[in-house]
């Protein structure tokens, strides 16, 4: 009988946590077994986990005792955190700060952060680039993220830091993102990023990579791996939309401070997140490698295939 390594995985009920525990349940010759930690033990996605073959344990990533107690005895973990659960950069260090030190206290032997860049190092505070959000972030929800690896390496955690992108569900799940019918009835795809190009990916491939990082083990703690689907301009979104969805999608560049104004939860935040991505697209898309991607997880999907199987889903206002 194959002794299993276990894996803690934070929001295993979520989207990238989910992912990959469906990744390891799905894999008959798996060398892993799967811990799925979540405040809701009941609900229906932790039941169907259950099911699969998944240990559901209760953990608050806002009470500490319980995740060192959801870490005890594992040998890897996935950590990570939903910003958009509430909206504070400050909570979401703490957060990060207690799976550290969770997964420090338990020995664990390989930990994947799911992280994002601090933009704070490329646009610093005093910068006019583009307006400083409470009172001391440019982009909330990735500057939090990256200010927590050193959480992380500070505690001598063998850490794998997971560089995610835009994700494609977004146009499914959050407000704002989906396309939306113009003055004159056409579907209008509104971002302020130019020609540049957007990495985006599936949620599920996510969790997908993540796994093909647990199987390679050693060669990854230490390192900083970014990935993506694919690399795509605003027009080729909007192209393949429009074939997705049988109907024209144009794609409308906006001013990042018009896109600011726009009226739904995080608009802000967002402007400045695509801001950053347009203005320096080299570096964030030079830091997603969709090959390496590719090798990690074969079958990552493209935007077409993801739609195929998703595009049904995207709400047309």
């Amino acid at each position: 009988m194959i002794q299993r390594k276990t894996v803690a995985i934070v929001g295993a009920t979520g989207a990238q946590g989910g992912g990959l525990a469906r990744a390891i349940l799905g894999d008959p010759t798996s060398p892993f077994s799967v811990r799925a930690l979540t405040r809701r033990e009941e609900s229906a996605r932790a039941r169907d986990l259950a099911r699969r073959g998944a240990d559901v344990v209760f953990a608050d990533l806002d009470r500490p005792e319980t995740l060192k107690r959801a870490f005890d005895g594992v040998q890897a973990a996935f950590c990570v955190t939903n910003f958009w659960e509430h909206g504070s950069p400050e909570r979401e260090l703490a957060q990060a700060t207690a799976m550290a030190h969770a997964a420090a206290c338990a020995g664990t032997g390989h930990v994947i952060w799911s992280t994002l860049e601090d933009t704070r190092q490329w646009v610093p505070l005093g910068s006019d680039r583009m307006p400083t959000l409470l009172e001391r972030y440019k982009v909330p929800h990735f500057d939090a993220k990256g200010e927590a690896n050193a959480e992380f390496s500070r505690r001598n955690v063998p850490v794998t830091f997971l560089l995610t992108s835009f994700y494609w569900d977004n146009y499914i799940n959050f407000t704002g993102m989906c396309p939306r019918r113009d003055a004159h009835g056409v579907l209008t795809l509104t971002m302020p990023m130019g020609d540049k190009r957007l990495p985006g990916i599936a949620a599920e491939d996510i969790g997908r990579c993540a796994y093909g990082i647990l199987l390679a083990g050693p060669p990854y703690v230490g390192r900083t791996v970014g990935i993506a689907g694919q690399h795509l301009t605003g027009d080729q979104i909007a192209a393949s939309l429009s074939n997705a969805l049988r109907q024209p999608v144009r794609y409308a560049d906006v001013a990042p401070d018009l896109y600011r104004r726009l009226d739904f939860p995080g608009a802000d935040d967002l402007a400045n997140m695509f801001q950053f991505k347009r203005d320096f697209q080299e570096i964030f898309c030079g830091a997603r490698s969709v090959e390496e991607s590719r090798r990690l997880n074969p079958s990552l999907q493209s935007f077409d295939e993801w739609l195929e199987d998703n595009g049904g889903q995207i709400p047309l206002r």
